[in-house]
């Protein structure tokens, strides 16, 4: 699995960093920076962070290939 962000949604609201701090964070910006992988240990913080976006903009994907 892996982290997709939908840049065109995201408007940097940073509710995502607040929920997974491991995972994403706002630069000096104020844009949105991730990890698109993870380790499992945090599935529950990035699942917080998916539900706290107030634009839906996060999603996780398999990165499996399929043939």
């Amino acid at each position: 699995m892996k982290i997709v962000v939908d840049r065109i949604k995201c408007q940097n609201h940073g509710q995502c960093a607040i929920s997974a701090p491991t995972n994403f964070e706002l630069d000096t910006n104020g844009d949105l920076q991730y990890q698109e992988t993870f380790d499992e240990e945090n599935i529950n913080d990035i699942e917080d962070a998916i539900d706290s976006c107030p634009l839906q903009a996060i999603l996780l994907s398999s990165d499996a290939v399929n043939g």
